[in-house]
């Protein structure tokens, strides 16, 4: 099949000029189905574009029931797989060959950036799907045929090499995208000392050897050798599409995955100052790294990123604004990249969706941190600005009195340098025991009975529980106790003294199975009861995995921003005010038997519109009177507010997206026919941007992708966190909270542009 010839032939690339379509030859992958083969099952996320080229596919549903249900087909010379992909929908129906058929098929992330860059074909695309929303059933997409399931969310096979480097240690994983799992490993341990050994595990086995003294450049000098040496992976270091790196404090700067140029660089020396154990030496693997492959990309994975999500009132401290409160003196948290692979770990081990469950995950190693997440978003850590604060670890005190250090440095005179080695490197469970930082030493110990190592564990373990039962409360209740890292995975004693008396939470630990739980990286095991409130795991911790995967990210967010930043269309910026959303047994309850809804006024979007019908809101601290009701008529009731009004009603409501309201707070509604008391559904709105198909096809982006918009003025701002949302029926516009409009000073008729793609929606579980 001589795929160039093929795809000039399609109208949907005729126009396509000679280098974007030789881009979108090397992104094809030409497939034969046979008949009878099922090419999509349905409730699959659509990842893939295809165009049929032979043969003949049929959406069937019910395809393996005695009387399946045909519902439309596709010919050759049309296309497939757009609907799906678009709208983020689970495919409705099996796709499946009925007679042999061939196609061209290619990866959303691959082929949606060439298309973009087309007007003529975003029209075409753009016809086809008006076409489509008319003949629902024809809403299929097929699954990636086996040669095109890339690992790490990849659109094409890619080699990576994610490398944590540590102040004692440096650690390295290669991946092919072609399988899930790491396909060769190293550490390198004790750094400059006599101890320091290379261990690597490749295709032919283990190996070790000795490499006394390393520094930060021998450790990763020795593992890329190892790599393209005998028993490597690799016929040359240039075959690597990017190189990883963990590095543990981004600021406010890096809210995902950096790809590393000078700017970046000098980012993460200048950030040195609030992680000094960790940022040097996580520059130091970069810059090596550099030198050693400079034809390759390198790309930073932050373990704050992770937590830029946290609520003003988790991550603020209570400093006036002459220290800097809107400076960077804030929470930042840490282990992000832990927290995040292990929560993920966690809802697929439990078959449910990540941003759909509440989890608080405890990372328990040399570091120890412990974070609530919330549907797929951290709300809070236990880590502070710097790595000081939260648990107790292995030589840091976690939490202090602000007023302890004071009286170190004033009255007793401590030296602030000398105070900084100590509380970095000589408190903790180090400093407790007397002995070691190391759990399991002092673990042995206490079991001697040594009273230092006991009161050790003792404030170790209450300091953890204290953490675990207050983010249960923060979230009003769990989904999953993930445990991960060295000591969370390894130290079942500790575990167990953690989750003691939390059973009135509904915490019912299985003594066996935490006893018995034994589990290598990436792996979960489950040590809590049957009927436990929340299910209780360990994780094994595989943080080069979820390097790997953000660097594949940065990689394709590179070529989508790319696109983004040469389309130059204003979006119009709206302020959305307090309103109401109502299921129709809502309204007979607020407006009376039989009531209907009345048009009032248009809004933006087409058919939607706000009412003549107005409610109060009545929340435990005060009300608010005339909020409109918006139509048409919603399958759950919801009420949208801003945050100075959360503090008027006395209500601490979630950031989500409409719609998405479980374990939201509830309040009650009064109309003038009756009172409706709500058990959940306030929200404060995610900022989104609303787009039809066509718009976002020219943007390269797709449903449920998080933006940035940047809005130009007397003072630039670049609004994060914004949600795309795509329907054929919307109209382009962007819109914000009323406070952070007014706190912009954005006026009547102002405009953004998309400035960059800030994630990627997840079509399916990576």
């Amino acid at each position: 099949m001589d795929m160039r010839s093929l795809l000039q032939s399609h109208q949907l690339f005729a126009t396509f000029t000679a280098e974007t379509l030789a881009a979108a030859v090397r992104a094809g992958t030409a497939v034969t189905y046979k008949k009878g083969d099922v090419c999509i099952q349905e409730g699959d996320a659509g990842e893939i574009f295809g165009v049929l080229i032979g043969g003949r596919l049929e959406a069937v549903h019910g395809h393996d029931t005695a009387r399946p249900e045909r519902l439309g087909t596709i010919g050759p010379g049309e296309c497939f797989g757009e609907m799906s992909l678009l709208t983020g929908n689970p495919t409705i129906a099996d796709v499946v060959a009925m007679e042999e058929s061939r196609a061209v098929v290619f990866h959303q992330e691959a082929i949606g950036p060439l298309i973009s860059q087309n007007a003529e074909a975003v029209r075409l695309l753009s016809r086809l799907m008006a076409h489509r929303l008319l003949h629902p059933a024809d809403k299929t997409a097929p699954a990636r045929p086996a040669e095109m399931r890339y690992s790490l969310g990849a659109s094409e096979p890619m080699r990576i090499l994610a490398v944590s480097c540590r102040k004692h240690d440096v650690r390295y994983s290669f991946f092919d995208t072609s399988g899930k799992q790491a396909r060769a490993t190293g550490s390198v341990g004790g750094l400059g000392t006599d101890q320091a050994v290379h261990t690597y595990n490749g295709p032919k086995g283990t190996s070790r050897a000795s490499l006394k003294g390393a520094t930060h450049e021998t450790a990763v000098t020795a593992g890329l050798e190892a790599l393209i040496g005998d028993g490597g992976v690799l016929e040359a270091i240039e075959e690597l599409s990017a190189i990883g790196h963990r590095v543990c404090h981004g600021g406010l700067r890096f809210d995902g995955p950096a790809v590393v140029d000078a700017e970046v660089k000098e980012e993460i020396r200048r950030l040195s100052a609030l992680s000094p154990m960790d940022n040097p030496c996580n520059l130091m693997g970069i810059e090596v790294c550099q030198k050693l492959a400079p034809s390759v990309p390198q790309v930073a994975v932050f373990d704050t990123a992770f937590h830029l999500t946290m609520p003003q009132g988790a991550c603020r401290y209570a400093l006036g604004e002459d220290l800097g409160g809107e400076d960077g003196l804030r929470r930042f948290g840490g282990h992000g990249i832990s927290h995040e692979g292990a929560a993920r770990a966690a809802s697929a081990h439990l078959g449910m969706n990540f941003e759909a469950l509440k989890v608080i995950s405890c990372h328990l190693g040399n570091g120890a941190s412990m974070t609530a997440i919330d549907h797929g978003r951290s709300v809070d850590n236990s880590m502070g600005m710097t790595s000081l604060d939260g648990l107790v670890m292995a030589t840091r005190p976690g939490e202090l009195d602000p007023g302890l250090v004071l009286n170190l440095v004033g009255p007793l005179g401590v030296d602030p340098a000398e105070l900084t080695e100590k509380l970095y490197n000589e408190s903790g469970l180090l400093g407790l025991s007397g002995i070691s930082g190391d759990v399991l030493t002092v673990l042995a110990a206490a079991d001697k009975d040594d009273p230092r190592a006991l009161l050790a564990i003792q404030v170790y373990c209450y300091r953890a529980r204290k953490y675990l039962s207050s983010y249960i409360g923060l979230l009003g209740g769990t989904d999953a106790i993930v445990f991960t890292g060295g000591v969370g995975q390894n130290a079942s004693g500790l575990r167990a003294r953690i989750c003691q008396g939390l059973e009135w939470m509904g915490i019912m630990l299985d003594e066996a199975l935490n006893r018995s739980a034994h589990v290598e990286a990436g792996h979960v095991a489950t040590i809590s009861q049957a009927h436990s409130r929340a299910a209780v795991l360990v994780v094994g911790s595989n943080e080069e995995h979820t390097i790997a995967r953000h660097t594949v990210r940065a990689i394709a967010q590179r070529r989508v921003t790319s696109v983004i930043r040469g389309r130059h269309k204003p979006i119009p910026i709206g302020s959305s005010a307090h309103h109401v959303h109502l299921a129709a047994e809502h309204v007979e309850a607020l407006f009376g038997a039989g009531h209907e809804l009345t048009w009032h006024g248009d809004l933006s979007q087409p058919g939607q519109f706000a009412c003549k019908e107005q409610v109060s809101l009545v929340g435990p601290k005060g009300h608010i009177d005339r909020v409109r009701v918006l139509g048409p008529v919603r399958p759950a009731s919801q009420v949208e507010i801003s945050r100075t009004e959360e503090y008027k009603l006395g209500i601490d409501s979630p950031t989500r997206m409409s719609g998405d309201l479980a374990g939201t707070p509830g309040i009650t509604l009064e109309g003038p026919a009756g009172t409706l008391h709500l058990d959940q559904g306030v929200i404060c709105a995610m900022r989104h941007i609303h787009m039809t198909p066509q718009d976002a096809m020219e943007f390269a982006v797709r449903h449920r992708d998080i933006v940035r918009v940047r809005v130009p003025g007397t003072r630039s701002l670049i609004f994060g966190d914004v949600a795309v949302r795509v329907d054929a029926q919307f109209h382009l516009d962007m819109h914000i909270d009323t406070d952070e409009a007014n706190a912009a000073g954005l006026s009547e008729g102002a405009v953004g542009y998309v400035d960059s793609i800030q994630e990627r929606a997840s079509l399916s579980s990576q």
